[in-house]
């Protein structure tokens, strides 16, 4: 059985600016609910107790998302774990032993950069490995907890400009001198959001509103999250800062409607119902007028649009797991790792900052949660 150790960057060893602790889940709607389609897929595959074993062979299991504006990029290699007929491995007890699921020592692993200017990609020469650094925040779940060893690099990925185009392969040399490889190329630039002002009302209602953004090359699959801010007071308390955070899905870019005479404008629609559906869960019946709070106060902070879009080899491999998770089974056939399994892809991560409309804000202020702006 393979060991898939994706949910260790969804728990917290994603791509993050050096200095900075990684994104939590609620800042990174779009690339954890892939990640847990993916985590799904792959342990859906597997059973837990293996009676019968073929001849075991060394397989590596890579996950690697390159994010060109981070100054640190991580990929998590570990290996599959196997047991014999008389000695069964029981996966989820063998999930949870860091010698199951990692190669002993430190792999050779380097990245080597690619270009072309109209013809085949070629080596440019630049070539940069990855060193191992171990992170001791994960939280426990099926794998491995709390630390976790993943490589890395702070080199700056190059991407298109100037009529030149880059690709980067990622190359794994394992124990037994076998070469594990992946091919990917680089989500480039910005993703712009020309609507400023996002608009909701606390009535039901079967209405949408959109926002336009642009596309950026290479991005070929989008998700949009939201993500309102607010400050909470209560008395004799200190101020807490409170958010509530949304995703609507990834869609493929063709899904979403284009701007009528405009180039790489699309449109994105969104329930206008959302924001207050969202913050009747989080705040219910905790309100100004509730005996056991009074006088709680609220405060309006600021108000994100979230995107995260990804590259064509994360978008074959998500369309895949679609696939299989829609009612064809379960398969461990798709791959975008050369001599193993896993994924090697890139993706940006976007957080624009968007106004509430005036009437939205009306709407706050009218329901019974405290809310005013200070």
């Amino acid at each position: 059985m393979r060991s898939e150790e994706l949910e260790a960057r969804s728990r917290g060893w994603g791509v993050a600016p050096k200095g900075q602790n990684s994104p939590s889940l609620g800042q990174r709607p779009g690339i954890v609910k892939w990640l847990f389609i993916v985590a799904l897929f792959i342990l859906g595959s597997c059973s837990t107790d293996v009676d019968i074993y073929a001849d075991y062979k060394d397989t590596a299991i890579v996950y690697g998302l390159i994010d060109a504006k981070a100054d640190t990029n991580y990929v998590k290699i570990t290996r599959a774990f196997c047991g014999t007929n008389d000695d069964p491995v029981n996966a989820i007890e063998a999930a949870l032993v860091y010698d199951s699921s990692n190669y002993p020592g430190k792999l050779d692993v380097f990245i080597e950069e690619l270009k072309s200017s109209g013809q085949a990609y070629q080596p440019t020469g630049r070539r940069f490995y990855l060193d191992t650094i171990t992170i001791h925040n994960k939280e426990e779940g099926v794998f491995y907890a709390p630390h976790q060893r993943v490589y890395y690099t702070t080199e700056r990925f190059n991407t298109n400009h100037a009529g030149n185009r880059y690709r980067y392969q990622l190359n794994i040399i394992k124990p037994d001198g076998d070469v594990v490889t992946a091919e990917t190329s680089v989500v480039d630039g910005d993703i712009n959001i020309s609507t400023k002002i996002v608009n909701f009302q606390s009535t039901p209602s079967h209405l949408t509103s959109s926002l336009v953004f642009s596309s950026t090359e290479e991005a070929v699959l989008y998700e949009f999250g939201m993500q309102f801010n607010y400050r909470e007071v209560h008395p004799g308390q200190p101020m807490e800062r409170k958010s509530v955070t949304w995703g609507f899905g990834p869609k493929t870019l063709s899904q979403y409607e284009s701007v009528v005479g405009a180039d790489n404008l699309y449109r994105f629609y969104y329930s206008v119902n959302t924001l207050f559906n969202f913050l009747e869960r989080t705040i219910g019946n905790d309100t100004v007028w509730d005996e056991n709070h009074p006088n709680v106060t609220r405060y309006i902070d600021d108000f994100y649009v979230i995107i995260s879009a990804a590259g064509e080899e994360f978008n074959n491999y998500y369309q895949y797991t679609q696939t299989m998770l829609n009612g064809l089974g379960f398969s461990t056939d798709y791959s975008t790792i050369n001599g193993g399994y896993g994924l090697f892809s890139s993706r940006i991560f976007v957080k624009k900052t968007v106004n509430l409309s005036s009437a939205a804000k009306l709407d706050l202020f009218r329901k019974p949660w405290g809310f005013r702006e200070q």
